[in-house]
């Protein structure tokens, strides 16, 4: 190879890693991931042999670089810390969920992820179907709620979430409260005072489309959807209100700029403290969307056997079950469930889940999302 193409291909993989940092500054922490950490691609990264600049790891002096979509709120910050005292050395990429596969796919011919967590099965389905994801079958597989976990091994479940329509009591009455997104959609009251999510590289977006237009498949519609749906949605998105760019959704639901809007179970506590808010919840008939955030190791990875201890850890009872308690999250992981939080008991209580068809939704919402963006955005 000649010395001129050799610059070509370090110059492309720098590139690459100042779009990856770019891409995901300036925008608000949530459970999309958008607190972000430098990765070094693998094209370029050499060993560090020196014992005195070396990580201080008991399993591997390498560092592992781990994309998420979760590490929002601190989460990122305690991952690190936990996992270096578990002797893990490994760096956060975050990114919404959509983005965050986006990149997976692009970087498939020269990976630079070694493991991605916090994307739900719907981002998991396409990064399988892309042949990004290699298959491994962790040491905790069989202590997960049946029916989540990918049967092929591709991924396994986390962190269970649902995103909980609700009301700020402060600027809405509860008799005057919305039942569902339909509701918000087909009733002019609540125009101007909801918000509509518009940014389709989540994975909270993505979910609130796939609620609203898996309510109205139809085999003769345009992609999978009736006239009725493509109509319901572009009323929800022309009547709500989107979240400034760079803002945070807790900001102004708890201002009042836009009371109505969906609640993420894992962040509430947080931004219930935050911001000195409680959020009223709405149960609609139909049920609540809920998704996993999944694990998976990138197919291609030279750091295999580390990935793997890695996710081993991550993923086991004893870890899940902490972050469960620092966090409020509801672990996927029977043996993890007995550290829940009361206060995330409280919100699992009530919440049915919508009966969604996940298989379909994954077919069809990227097709949906650039509808959306060029027609009626």
């Amino acid at each position: 190879m000649g010395k001129g193409m050799k610059y070509a291909i370090l110059l492309t993989g720098l590139f690459v890693v100042l779009v990856l940092a770019a891409c995901s500054n300036g925008s608000s922490a949530n459970t999309d991931g958008t607190e972000t950490a430098n990765a070094d691609s693998k094209s370029t990264e050499t060993k560090n042999t020196d014992s005195e600049t070396a990580s201080e790891t008991t399993n591997s002096e390498e560092k592992l670089i781990v994309y998420t979509n979760s590490n929002g709120d601190g989460r990122g910050e305690w991952i690190v810390e936990e996992a270096k005292n578990a002797g893990f050395n490994i760096e956060i990429v975050g990114a919404g969920g959509g983005d965050a596969t986006n990149r997976l796919i692009s970087e498939k011919a020269n990976p630079v992820a070694d493991v991605v967590f916090g994307l739900n099965h719907m981002f998991f389905e396409q990064l399988q179907a892309e042949e990004v994801l290699t298959p491994y079958e962790p040491a905790w597989a069989s202590e997960i709620e049946e029916g989540i976990n990918d049967p092929e091994n591709y991924y396994h479940g986390l962190v269970k979430q649902a995103l909980v329509l609700s009301y700020n009591p402060e600027f809405v009455n509860e008799a005057d409260a919305p039942e569902n997104y339909l509701d918000l959609a087909n009733n002019e009251e609540f125009a101007g005072i909801y918000q509509a999510r518009d940014d389709l590289g989540s994975a909270t977006a993505k979910v609130i489309v796939a609620s609203i237009l898996a309510q109205f498949e139809d085999t003769n519609g345009e992609l999978g959807i009736s006239d009725e749906g493509w109509e319901t949605i572009a009323r929800y998105y022309e009547n709500g209100v989107q979240i400034p760019e760079g803002e945070d959704y807790f900001t102004i639901f708890a201002s009042g700029d836009a009371p109505i809007g969906t609640m993420i179970s894992g962040e509430l506590a947080a931004k219930q403290e935050q911001y000195g808010t409680e959020p009223a919840f709405l149960h609609p008939e139909v049920g609540t969307p809920q998704v996993v955030e999944s694990i998976a190791i990138v197919d291609g990875t030279e750091q295999l056997e580390l990935a793997q201890e890695f996710v081993d850890w991550y993923g086991s009872a004893e870890v899940q079950g902490a972050f469960a308690a620092e966090f409020n999250a509801m672990p996927a992981n029977l043996e993890a469930q007995d550290q829940v939080t009361d206060f995330q008991k409280e919100i699992f209580a009530d919440v049915k889940a919508q009966d969604i068809d996940w298989a379909f939704v994954t077919e069809n919402i990227d097709a949906w999302v650039e509808k959306l963006e060029l027609e009626i955005f």
